[in-house]
């Protein structure tokens, strides 16, 4: 069991990618839309600031599986997170009904920031220990760098 949960939270990155690109191939009202449109427009906008957020922190736990985990890999997996936000609305802007903007790339940006900033104050508190002792027990330390 353990095995197939390392195998899935190195894959879950890259499905979620997939998930990301093919949800933003669709125009913006495809999935849901709410009967309020201000509302509707508010959860939506929001999206942007967790949406790369919890791409950087699937990473962050692929690499916890891997025992690899360090503070230049996790500055790594927040660059490739802000730079596949920057991809995502490049691609939003060849889609019919989707619109690309700065603001929106300024809240992908600033959700993985946020999800950085925990997971490295975290790290440093050896709060992942639970974690990284789970998937690498035979390493018996706070911290696999």
């Amino acid at each position: 069991m353990k095995n197939f949960l390392k195998w899935f939270f190195r894959l879950l990155p890259l499905l979620y990618m997939g998930l990301i690109w093919t949800l933003s191939s669709m125009p913006a009202d495809a999935v849901v839309e709410l009967p309020d449109s201000k509302i509707d427009a508010y959860v939506k906008e929001s999206l942007h600031l967790i949406e790369f957020a919890i791409l950087y922190l699937l990473f962050v736990m692929a690499a916890f599986t891997t025992g690899t985990f360090s503070e230049k890999l996790s500055i790594t997996f927040a660059v490739i997170s802000c730079l596949y936000g920057a991809l995502d609305e490049i691609h939003q802007s060849f889609v019919p009904y989707r619109s690309a903007t700065w603001i929106d790339l300024v809240k992908d940006v600033t959700g993985v920031l946020a999800a950085y900033y925990f997971v490295r104050r975290g790290y440093r508190r050896n709060a992942f220990d639970t974690i990284l002792n789970y998937f690498h027990p035979e390493m018996g330390v706070s911290k696999v760098d």
